[in-house]
């Protein structure tokens, strides 16, 4: 019986298994180059979390602003020489009461109107000597059984100096405002996963450049570019795991930390404007779980990013 030929340098042993390749080890599992691509990974994986929470939570902040907005309409009641402003107030009010769908109506006191101007005129300010119009603020409690239409007319002829106004220019605004912030966010998004799929194919040929001559033997004697592929895939799909979640528990940590920190900073100077802008900076849970989502999209884009990568380099050799 002939002696059992031993293997070449650098490939592996036949364990009579029938499989030389099954388990080998192409890709050194601790080398410097995948401790920086698990660095790289998790820097994008963090970056692109927190622009998906920034743009989850905008969206909500948009959604809540034009809910709020279209609930809200206002009467503007101007004053006229010779025309009694408080009856016309009191008419326009009244008016509004009428109309199905409309809830609560209150005409601004004196007092609430001198506050609204207070931050534009100051304090102290003597109404009867400005021309200075009055509101009157209809909530609206079923938007769909409000005839807008006829209360404008009603409005318009029953009350002197009287015109309705149903927000519809900021609601447009907003929209477009947060349609810009959303897609831009989209486009950043992109970005980064462009960036993060281009580093995995630098690795990739790094790895194979550096373990090119085994490479090279296990391809021309016999080896299926689907084990190479798959040795390479699985490597790199534990670096995308590892760095993915790394930079996604960074980011839920940071929702965490800014949710806590805005409700300790509450009633502080200019907590409230802030609040009354983006909501409060706490991320929904459908940012928590697009998070989450996200760290095994990449792990799973890693992977899928290789596989090709090997197959192009592959392919070239050929």
């Amino acid at each position: 019986m002939s002696p059992a030929r031993a293997p070449a340098a650098g490939l592996p042993a036949d364990d009579g298994g029938g499989d030389p390749w099954g388990s080998a080890t192409i890709v050194p599992p601790q080398t410097i180059a995948g401790r920086a691509l698990t660095l790289v990974i998790a820097i994008m994986t963090f970056l692109a979390s927190l622009t998906l929470g920034a743009v989850t939570l905008i969206d909500d902040a948009a959604r809540a602003w034009t809910s709020d907005i279209g609930r809200e309409l206002t009467i503007e009641v101007r004053p006229i020489d010779g025309v009694d402003l408080p009856g016309e107030i009191a008419k326009a009010t009244a008016l509004a009461q009428e109309f199905q769908g409309v809830g609560r109506v209150h005409a601004l006191t004196d007092t609430e109107t001198r506050r609204l101007l207070e931050p534009w005129l100051g304090s102290g300010i003597d109404l009867d000597a400005l021309p200075v119009p009055r509101l009157v603020v209809v909530e609206i409690d079923d938007p769909l059984a409000v005839d807008l239409g006829a209360l404008r007319e009603a409005v318009a002829a029953d009350v002197r100096g009287g015109s309705l106004d149903d927000h519809a220019a900021w609601i447009d605004r907003l929209r477009a405002m947060a349609g810009a912030m959303v897609a831009g966010g989209a486009g950043i998004f992109v970005l980064v996963l462009v960036a993060l799929v281009l580093s995995v194919v630098f690795a990739t040929r790094a790895a194979m450049a550096g373990n090119s001559d085994i490479i090279g033997v296990l391809h021309f004697v016999g080896a299926e570019s689907g084990f190479i592929a798959r040795e390479f895939q699985r490597h790199f799909l534990l670096l995308g795991i590892k760095g993915g979640l790394i930079g996604g528990s960074l980011a839920l940590a940071c929702f965490v930390v800014a949710g806590l920190l805005t409700r300790q900073s509450a009633g502080m100077p200019g907590a409230d404007q802030i609040t009354a802008f983006v909501g409060g900076l706490r991320v929904g849970p459908l940012g928590y779980a697009a998070v989450l989502v996200l760290v095994f999209a990449v792990a799973l884009l890693t992977a899928a990013t290789s596989r090709w990568a090997v197959h192009r380099s592959l392919a070239e050799i050929d």
